[in-house]
């Protein structure tokens, strides 16, 4: 039975389900970041899913990013599968802006996470929701 990371559901808000994945916001509003977990159990890397979950995982992933791009107007977005602090498999999709606090390197470490207050968690969810129901 799948069950979430600790670490991720610590980390993150749920914003609903895929047909594959779980999908999480990161809880730092310095970048648009949603993660997607595929709602598999004891999957630690992409080649450990079956074809069709392989396949569906990058449609979701194309159809998260390109969202993400069209309604945060980035300058680049960045896809990544590390796993070196959480062992399940799950991708994050950050929405990068030449000139963020991490430009150009990477977001992991660069400077301590700035959670969602009420409000703007509740505005990004308003957001996201045409991309998310494109998911569903």
């Amino acid at each position: 039975m799948f069950q979430l990371h600790e670490r991720l559901a610590a980390d993150t808000h749920y914003l609903g389900c895929s047909r594959l994945c779980e999908i999480l916001l990161m809880n730092d509003s310095t970048w648009p970041w949603i993660i997607l977990v595929p709602a598999v159990p004891d999957i630690r890397e992409i080649y450990q899913l079956d074809h069709k979950q392989q396949v569906r995982l990058l449609e979701e992933s194309s159809t998260l990013s390109r969202g993400m791009m069209e309604l945060f107007s980035g300058d680049k977005m960045n896809v990544a599968a590390l796993g070196n602090m959480v062992p399940q498999l799950h991708l994050h999709h950050i929405v990068r802006f030449e000139g963020d606090p991490a430009w150009p390197g990477p977001v992991w470490g660069k400077q301590p996470p700035v959670p969602y207050e009420g409000a703007a968690l509740a505005q990004v969810k308003e957001k996201l929701k045409p991309l998310l129901h494109h998911l569903a």
